[in-house]
C-alpha cells in the first residue's frame, strides 16, 4: 500500500492511535513484530550535497532525532567555521553595536527547547519526503541581546546573516551573497527565539550550523539561519533571493478575467502528520506516526 492511499483509506483514524498511544507503546518493537515496507519509496536524493540526511520513516524509534541523523539543507556551502576565531555581530540601527564570542554567549543565561525544525519545501519533491527532525535546543535568548544593543525608534525588520555564501546574478554581472533572512522586530523579540550552540546535549554540528544558529519555534527550517554571524536592524523588509524570490508563493485571488495576485512568504509552520510505518503482528497491525508543526488541542 501507499501513504496516499493508506491516508485515503485510515481518514480521522490516525488522529486517534495518535492521541492514545504512548510514545514507548508507539515505537517499541517486540519479538514477532514484522514492519511492512512503502510502495511509494522516495526517488534517489539526486542532490545529496544540498539535502543530506533525510529521516527514514520506517526506522522511526524515537520522538528525538539524533544528530547524525538530522536532516541538513545547504542553499550555498557548509562553512567549516572555527570557533576559537569566529565573532557574531549585532548592529544596524541599534544604540550600542555588540560583538560578542562564543564564549561570552555560553556566559549569558542559557535556555533550552525542544522544537521539530522542518523544511518548507519537505514533500515538494519526488525524493524529499523526511526533511524533519526533533531535537532538544539549548542557547541564549535573543531578545535579550536585542534589547541590550537597544533598537532603534526606525528599527522594523531583524535580518540573520549565515557565513555560508555562493554566486548570484546580478544584472550581467555576478556577485558573491551570503544566506541570509528576516522577520519582524515583533517576530524576532519572541521570548522563545535563541541563538543555539547545543543540540541534544552536544556542541552543534556542523551540518547543523555550527558554531550558532537561530532557532525560532514554529516558522519553517529555512529561517532558522545556520551558521549564523551578523544580525542587522533595518527600518525595511529584507528583499533577497531568499525572501523576495525562493520561498515564496503566488497565487491569483481574483478572476480569470480580472485577476488579483497576492504573495506570500513561506514563514511559520502548520500542523502536519505523517504515517511512520505499519507494524503486523499475526492478524493485527498498529500504526506509528507522529504530527507536529502545531498545537493539538
Amino acid at each position: 500500500m501507499s501513504r496516499r492511499t493508506f491516508l485515503a483509506q485510515t481518514g480521522s483514524a490516525l488522529v486517534g492511535l495518535a492521541l492514545l498511544n504512548s510514545p514507548l507503546r508507539a515505537f517499541a518493537l517486540q519479538e514477532g513484530d514484522v514492519v511492512l515496507p512503502w510502495l511509494d519509496q522516495p526517488a534517489e536524493n539526486p542532490v545529496p550535497e544540498i539535502i543530506g540526511n533525510q529521516q527514514t520513516w520506517e526506522t522511526l524509534d524515537s520522538w528525538i532525532t539524533r544528530n547524525d541523523q538530522f536532516f541538513s539543507i545547504a542553499h550555498y556551502n557548509r562553512p567549516a567555521i572555527d570557533a576559537a576565531n569566529w565573532q557574531l555581530t549585532i548592529g544596524g540601527l541599534v544604540r550600542q553595536p555588540l560583538t560578542l564570542t562564543l564564549d561570552d554567549l555560553k556566559a549569558r543565561p542559557k535556555q533550552d527547547l525542544i522544537f521539530t525544525l522542518e523544511c518548507a519545501g519537505n514533500s515538494g519533491l519526488p525524493f524529499f519526503d523526511a526533511g524533519i527532525g526533533n531535537a532538544q535546543w539549548a542557547g541564549t535568548p535573543l531578545a535579550a541581546l536585542l534589547e541590550e544593543a537597544g533598537i532603534l525608534e526606525n528599527g522594523r525588520e531583524v535580518i540573520f546573516w549565515g557565513a555560508d555564501a555562493g554566486e548570484e546574478p546580478l544584472g550581467e554581472e555576478t556577485i558573491i551573497e551570503h544566506f541570509a533572512r528576516s522577520m519582524s522586530l515583533a517576530d524576532a523579540m519572541n521570548p522563545a527565539n535563541l541563538l543555539v550552540y547545543e543540540m541534544n546535549g552536544e556542541p552543534l554540528p556542523q551540518p547543523n550550523g555550527f558554531p550558532l544558529r537561530l532557532i525560532a519555534p514554529g516558522w519553517f527550517g529555512v529561517a532558522n539561519v545556520k551558521w549564523l554571524e551578523r544580525i542587522e536592524v533595518w527600518d525595511t523588509r529584507l528583499e533577497n533571493r531568499f525572501m523576495a524570490r525562493d520561498y515564496v508563493t503566488v497565487r491569483n485571488t481574483g478572476t480569470e478575467e480580472q485577476p488579483v495576485w497576492t504573495r506570500s512568504l513561506v514563514g511559520r509552520t502548520l500542523l502536519k502528520s505523517a504515517p511512520g510505518r505499519v507494524v503486523q503482528r499475526g492478524d493485527h497491525y498498529r500504526i506509528d506516526g507522529a504530527a507536529w508543526g502545531g498545537a493539538i488541542a
